[in-house]
Parts: structure tokens; C-alpha cells; sequence
């Protein structure tokens, strides 16, 4: 049997955790001098209460010392897994691969480790496709070549304004940024690019909807916020979502405390791909 892996960084949120079996290895997140376990100790509320509260926090992540793997993998052998693919954050922005890769020679069945060369909800994606292949009957090879292929495919949009434009009851007063409006934002091939400005919500979720869709056919869909507050973004996305043709599901996560500390309060917006 195959077991999956991933870590926290990956943002998958618990629907899919647990309906997948996937074990989630916690990434370190320390916040004004104190290291909590992203999702154990410290979820995505109570992250983003301490900046509500002011001042705003000191917060830095570091990638799970090897024997966090080997846990998470145990648990996974004691499941009954034979072999494990383990997905993780690009090597690029993180060292969470390097510390598995250390555990991976203490591991206690066969291991598959797997650079995504992404991060936040792409790993995700990864993650997800490979565990459902494989619960189609796909071997771990070709599992990790599902999940590289996702990686190739994935794409995302978001903004880094999403209360201000729910504060401003959809539309943003005069003045909200030099150019007018919120950047409308995408991270492709490791650069963040402006693919527009939205002056409202209905406008930050046409923009944003309309990239999705342009990704392909048979679309995985995960809508994420980082402040509740921007919870309307949620819903004004899957209305566009839900239900096209184009669009095989839709899922719901929340921006948590590893990708939320390069990002900051007010970041909404969706990362999907075409399902092989």
C-alpha cells in the first residue's frame, strides 16, 4: 500500500488531509521568539489574531528537523503503508526537502521523495492528485510522475488587499494605492506579476475567476484567505466557479502561518490546475 506525505507548508486543509490519509509533517513557525508547530500549535486564526491585535508580530518558518519525518512516516508504516511518496516544497525556497532527505536513510519502509519546485497550495495539488492516482491503482512512480506534472501545470492568482476591498463594502475609496485599485497578482516562474488592478470585489473576483479558467479543462480549484474577514472573497469566487463546465471541484483553505509570513494580513486568491 502507498502512503502519502507532505508538509504543512502545503496549506492542504483538513477535508482533504483527512480523506486522503495524507500524513502532514509540521513546519516550525516562531512568533516573537517562540516556535510553534504550524497546524498543531498554531493555526491559521490564531496567527492572524496577533496581528489584529498589534503590534505586528516578529515571525520567521524553518523546515522540520529530520526525526518530525520519520514520525510522520512511522505513522504512515503503522497504517499499513509499504512504501511512502513524500512531496515537499521546492528545494528552491525552502530546505524542508534537505531535512528529508537525511530522515529518508532512517526511514522504515521504501521512500520516494519528491521535489515539487513549488510551494503553498500548489504542493498541494500535488500531493492530492498523486494520493487519488495512486487510490486508482498507480504505482509510486507513477504517483511522483503525476505529481511533477501537476507541479508543471498549476497556476495562481491572488491579491494582497482582499479586506480592504471587503472593509470598503466591495468598492475602495479614492486614493486606496498610487495607481488606483488593488493589484490583481500571479507568481509565475518565481517572479510575482501584475496581471491587473481591481477598483471592487465583484471586479478582484472577475479578474481572478477568468485567470483560473484560462488554466484549462476538468480544473481542481483550492479558494484560499488568510484573514476570516476576507471570507467573501470565498464565496464571490465559487460563485463563479461552482458549476462551470470547465471545473471539476472546488475547494476551500486558509492562507496559515508559513505562507501567511511572507505574505501578510489580506491575501485571498486561488491556485489550480487541469486534473490529468
Amino acid at each position: 500500500m502507498l502512503g502519502f506525505c507532505t508538509d504543512s507548508g502545503a496549506q492542504l486543509p483538513p477535508g482533504l488531509v483527512d480523506r486522503l490519509g495524507i500524513a502532514v509533517v509540521p513546519l516550525t513557525v516562531t512568533v516573537d521568539g517562540i516556535d510553534h508547530l504550524e497546524g498543531v500549535d498554531l493555526d491559521a486564526d490564531s496567527f492572524w489574531d496577533r496581528f489584529a491585535r498589534g503590534p505586528i508580530p516578529r515571525v520567521q518558518t524553518a523546515a522540520p528537523p529530520p526525526g518530525r519525518f520519520l514520525e510522520a512516516w512511522g505513522d504512515l508504516a503503522a497504517r499499513g503503508a509499504t512504501e511512502i511518496v513524500s512531496i515537499h516544497t521546492g528545494s528552491e525556497v525552502s530546505s524542508t526537502l534537505d531535512a528529508a532527505r537525511i530522515a529518508a536513510e532512517m526511514a522504515p519502509v521504501p521512500m520516494h521523495l519528491v521535489d515539487s519546485h513549488t510551494a503553498s497550495f500548489a504542493v498541494g495539488c500535488c500531493t492530492w492528485e498523486a494520493a487519488e492516482a495512486a487510490g486508482r491503482g498507480a504505482s509510486a512512480e507513477e504517483a511522483v510522475r503525476i505529481a511533477l506534472a501537476v507541479a508543471a501545470t498549476v497556476g495562481n492568482v491572488f491579491v494582497v488587499g482582499a479586506l480592504d476591498l471587503v472593509r470598503a463594502g466591495g468598492r475602495l475609496q479614492p486614493g486606496a494605492s498610487e495607481e488606483g485599485g488593488i493589484p490583481v497578482l500571479s507568481l509565475t516562474e518565481g517572479r510575482v506579476q501584475s496581471i491587473g488592478r481591481a477598483a471592487s470585489l465583484d471586479d478582484a473576483c472577475d479578474q481572478m475567476a477568468a485567470y483560473v479558467l484560462a488554466l484549462g479543462a476538468g480544473l481542481r480549484v483550492g479558494l484560499s484567505v488568510a484573514d476570516r474577514g476576507a471570507a467573501p472573497l470565498w464565496v464571490a469566487l465559487e460563485a463563479r466557479l461552482v458549476g462551470h463546465p470547465g471545473v471539476r471541484e472546488v475547494v476551500r483553505y486558509r492562507v496559515g502561518p508559513s505562507v501567511g509570513a511572507h505574505l501578510g494580513p489580506g491575501t485571498a486568491g486561488a491556485i489550480a490546475y487541469p486534473a490529468p
